[in-house]
């Protein structure tokens, strides 16, 4: 907790309404923070929670430039500091790479990737001027390795991880520290964010792999980490002297996983990974 005679410290949380964005949220509040949340749900006035003295909800897409020009002047009239700023605004679409059209590519870049860098591009001058900050990039498990029908989500934080490297090193003179994290599997996302090729349906010869392929997802997100305690150990992460630049937090599974894909011939992995979301999808799907 925040120590008698410390300022309260503001963080810009982009994606707060639900999942890992709103657990988040909770856990800087809980550890003395002010939390400026934004999400596309919220009300455009400001709303402070009734169950936390320091948390605000601003309305923000993060896709619209003046959205978020709005939400960082109204984020400076509540605090003119941005200690942090955490980007967790994400959607998912699943489908194979010819049935997913231009335009769902496109939704999601915008959103996972350029939302980012749109929220990181307007915090960074008030940064460099208070002499630092934190940044924190929610990255995943599919920014180091892909997995079938989930070609848009990996893209996109196949980008977040190169772009945050970039990051790290343009502004660490200025005392900005820049984080990935990485989540595997976790319970409670919002199924608002979880949608499906327009293309993909029982006309696609993909069909029959993409259901199975679902199948498992949905599986091992039911079956995930708890979302309370990622957001607890990403607050002690930020809060450290020294922030790690990546925080990995996944079942032993699926570490093992971005190691395999590490070490093995592309081949095998795939042949792998194709065998887990195909194989053992499939048998479930022919069990209803």
């Amino acid at each position: 907790m925040r120590r008698e005679g410390t300022a309260i410290k503001t963080v810009w949380i982009t994606g707060a309404s639900s999942g890992l964005g709103l657990a988040t949220a909770r856990a800087f509040a809980g550890r003395g923070w002010r939390v400026v949340a934004g999400a596309r749900s919220f009300a455009d006035a400001p709303a402070a929670l009734e169950d936390a003295e320091h948390w605000v909800r601003l309305r923000l897409d993060v896709t619209d430039e003046e959205s978020c020009a709005r939400f960082v002047q109204r984020a400076l009239e509540i605090s003119p500091r941005v200690d942090a700023l955490v980007c967790g605004a994400a959607v998912l679409v699943l489908g194979s790479c010819e049935k997913t059209g231009a335009d769902e590519y496109s939704r999601v870049l915008d959103t996972n990737f350029t939302g980012a860098a749109r929220m990181v591009r307007l915090a960074l001058p008030h940064m460099r001027a208070q002499g630092g900050g934190r940044i924190v990039l929610f990255s995943s498990i599919n920014g180091l390795l892909g997995i079938p029908f989930q070609s848009a989500y990996t893209a996109s934080k196949h980008a977040l991880e190169g772009y945050a490297e970039c990051l790290a090193m343009e502004t660490a003179p200025w005392g900005v520290r820049v984080c990935l994290v990485e989540p595997g599997d976790h319970r409670g996302g919002s199924q608002r964010t979880r949608l499906n090729a327009r293309e993909e349906d029982e006309t696609s010869p993909y069909h029959r792999r993409y259901e199975a392929a679902v199948a498992v997802i949905h599986r091992d997100e039911a079956g995930g980490l708890s979302p309370d305690r990622l957001g607890e150990k990403l607050v002690r992460n930020v809060e450290r002297r020294h922030m790690r630049f990546r925080l990995r937090v996944a079942k032993p599974d699926q570490h093992l996983a971005v190691w395999l894909h590490a070490l093995l011939p592309p081949w095998l992995n795939g042949r792998v990974l194709s065998a887990y979301y195909e194989g053992k999808g499939k048998s479930a799907v022919e069990r209803d």
